[in-house]
Parts: C-alpha cells; sequence; structure tokens
C-alpha cells in the first residue's frame, strides 16, 4: 500500500470529486527539493573536470549550471506525495493536520498500471552525494569530448532535461524516515501532457496544480475509484464521527468503502488549545 496523508478537505476533493492534485514540489517542505540533486550533479562534473586539469571548461559547466537553476520554476515537477508507512506519527503531524486529519492506502500495483508516458510513480531517493549517478559521467563527457563549450552545447541542454526531471526523486537526507514514493509529473518536457493547470486562491497566497482525473483513469483499466482504496484511516487526534463519515461515504455512492474504515492507533497526543 501507498499512504496519503492528508486533510479531510482533500480527502473530499480526492475520493468525492475523485481528484488528484500534483502540487509544484518547490513549495514543498524540503527547502532544497530539485535544487539538491542539481547542486550534487554540478558538483560532482566540475570536481571530475578540475581533476583532468579541464579547469576553463569546469568553469564553464558551473556557469551553465547556475545560469539553469536561475529558471527553476519553468522546470518545476508537480507531484502527490505517499508514504510506505501506515499509522505513522511523522506522517501525522507533518501531513495529516497534526493528526486531525485522514489517510487513504491506495494500492501501489493498480496506481502503477495507471500511470505512464509523462506521469511516473517513482521511489524517492535520500542522498546528498551524487558521484556515483550516470548523469555525471555523461555531462563529463560530453563536455571533455568536444573542443569548444559551445559545441556540444545542444547535448548539454538535453542531459540538463534529464536531470530536472530525475530531481523530483531525491530529498535530502534528513527527511529519510518518510520512506516517500511520488506521483510525478514535469509538464514542461511533454506536449502530449494535455492537462491544465488549476489555481487554489487562498487568503494567504495563490497555488498552481495540476488535477488528476481518477475516475477516468481507473476507467481505462474497468476499475472503479473505489477498487483503488485499500483502506481509510481517520487520524489519532481527529473528532469525525465515524457513523457520519459512513453516512458521507454512502451519500457518495461509495458504499464499499464503508468497510475499509479503520481508526488510527497511534498514540499521538492531541494539539494544545
Amino acid at each position: 500500500m501507498l499512504y496519503h496523508y492528508t486533510t479531510f478537505a482533500a480527502f473530499d476533493g480526492i475520493i468525492r470529486g475523485g481528484e488528484l492534485r500534483l502540487n509544484n514540489i518547490l513549495n514543498m517542505n524540503d527547502a532544497s527539493e530539485m535544487r539538491l540533486f542539481m547542486n550534487g550533479i554540478c558538483r560532482a562534473v566540475v570536481e571530475k573536470l578540475d581533476t583532468e586539469g579541464e579547469h576553463e571548461k569546469s568553469s564553464e559547466v558551473e556557469a551553465f549550471f547556475h545560469k539553469e537553476m536561475e529558471e527553476e520554476f519553468h522546470y518545476s515537477a508537480y507531484a502527490a506525495c505517499f508514504s510506505r508507512y501506515r499509522d505513522d506519527a511523522a506522517q501525522w503531524e507533518r501531513y495529516g493536520y497534526l493528526g486531525q486529519g485522514v489517510c487513504i492506502a491506495f494500492h501501489e500495483a493498480l496506481m502503477q498500471k495507471m500511470v505512464g508516458g509523462v506521469i511516473s510513480l517513482q521511489k524517492v531517493y535520500y542522498q546528498k552525494d551524487m558521484h556515483e549517478h550516470h548523469l555525471v559521467n555523461e555531462f563529463y563527457q560530453a563536455v571533455k569530448n568536444s573542443e569548444t563549450f559551445s559545441g556540444c552545447f545542444p547535448r548539454l541542454q538535453n542531459l540538463m532535461n534529464e536531470a530536472w526531471v530525475q530531481s523530483a526523486a531525491f530529498k535530502h537526507p534528513s527527511f529519510g524516515s518518510e520512506k516517500e514514493v511520488r506521483l510525478v509529473v514535469s509538464p514542461f518536457i511533454s506536449h502530449s501532457f494535455t492537462v491544465e493547470p488549476r489555481y487554489h486562491v487562498s487568503a494567504e497566497r495563490i497555488k498552481k496544480y495540476y488535477p488528476l482525473d481518477l475516475n477516468r483513469m481507473c476507467g481505462k483499466l474497468n476499475l472503479h475509484l473505489a477498487d483503488l482504496v485499500g483502506e481509510i484511516i481517520i487520524g489519532p487526534t481527529s473528532p469525525q464521527s465515524l457513523p457520519i463519515f459512513q453516512d458521507y461515504l454512502e451519500d457518495c455512492g461509495l458504499n464499499v468503502l464503508k468497510d475499509k474504515i479503520t481508526l488510527s492507533e497511534c498514540p499521538l497526543r492531541k494539539p494544545r488549545l
């Protein structure tokens, strides 16, 4: 199972509305999102070139990366996040509205069948050292084997696009306890991604997101949205009434999910008033 910890408002959008929102990774709680990977690749390539005495080329590579990273919003990936941990205290606190929210368990095997093309289900890796990543050697070879930096620019740009896509799968090691899996799309790389962005306007700001139509995606596999859900866990500090929650699901035409509701057993202390 893949566990999605969220609020009841977001739960309503997913279950009743059949819509899963993919949010901008750059706005998530790891402030180094995407930059961690890009900086790591850049550092490793520069060190490799410097070791070979290619100081001029290493400076050009560093400048190239820095210029590209100034345009990071253009390369932003969008994702919905899941954990492999069930009923986990840290997940409840960070993503489940301090335990007052809800967790939806999705069948990973079915989700894997639903995605494809520019939408992928990615395991997240928690590391800062990128020296062993295959892109380091590919960047290095592209620069090393070219007489001039401008001569390898087209190849470098293709590698840069690939690097931005892969950056969405790496987070700072301090987040390793999340054991995260992401449903990811990078809109900048493909014109075949036809989902139009939407905007959520709150009192504080405007956020851009991409909505995925879960009903349509399930329908392509002759599945119902309820088939995708293995369990619904009410948060450990939630005041939610179980009978009302069951009525809600029944009135949504999701009576089959009533038997999949469980109450969290996590002994999370209720937030102080």
